[in-house]
């Protein structure tokens, strides 16, 4: 049997560089889109908005009759739609990179927004809710790319900020040994947290290559 994933894509025109989701060069395996029109990131990430999660299982649906055979989605906030996505469809539902957070000890994320990603995301991952949640510099160039949804990426500003926002976190919680990027377009800048910080560094590119290959095995 073929495995294909599918990736349930927020309706973007920010660029997707080699180690984000959206581009297809970042795997080794094959993957299938499909864009859910409507779910731009101010409903996704700012207003949580339920009205979102029918066109979600709707389009999983669709990428499973096309032949996918696990499902992941393009921002990790979706996590709060994990469980439905899961009950809803027949194969492999992966959200968010939050979900590698559940068992972790002396874990730490840096997400896109820190304002809005709440203990129910924490939550739904299943990780402790005290779990230390550092964003990126509001107002900043990559800040506003992913939020606002602006057509340009520097990305020598999003490695920047991406690390500086890594720094924080670990400036706030020495002890932590894994940090845990909930961003799905920050992976292109993971190795330079891992040289900044020292720690470990987990994201959405790590998740779907162990729990992928595991399903192919």
């Amino acid at each position: 049997m073929i495995h294909e994933l599918g990736v349930l894509m927020l309706d973007t025109r920010f660029p997707r560089v080699v180690g984000d989701i959206g581009n297809p060069l970042t795997f080794d395996f094959p993957l299938r889109y499909r864009v859910v029109r409507g779910a731009s990131p101010q409903r996704v990430v700012r207003e949580r908005d339920p009205a979102l999660l029918q066109p979600f299982v709707d389009a999983g649906r669709a990428l499973v009759d096309e032949g996918a055979t696990a499902i992941a989605t393009s921002c990790g906030f979706l996590v709060l739609f994990q469980r439905e996505l899961q009950a809803a469809l027949p194969v492999p539902v992966w959200t968010s990179s939050l979900l590698q957070l559940a068992g972790l000890r002396e874990a730490g994320v840096v997400t896109a927004e820190g304002a809005s990603l709440t203990v129910d995301h924490l939550r739904a991952a299943g990780a402790a809710t005290d779990t230390p949640v550092e964003g990126l510099t509001a107002g900043s160039a990559f800040h506003r790319t992913l939020l606002n949804d602006e057509p340009a990426l520097d990305t020598d500003d999003a490695r920047a900020q991406t690390v500086a926002a890594a720094a924080r976190l670990v400036a706030r919680h020495p002890g932590l040994s894994t940090i845990v990027l909930e961003c799905t377009n920050m992976p292109p800048y993971a190795d330079a947290v891992r040289a900044a910080t020292g720690r470990t560094v987990l994201d959405i590119t790590t998740l779907l290559r162990q729990r992928f290959q595991g399903l192919s095995r």
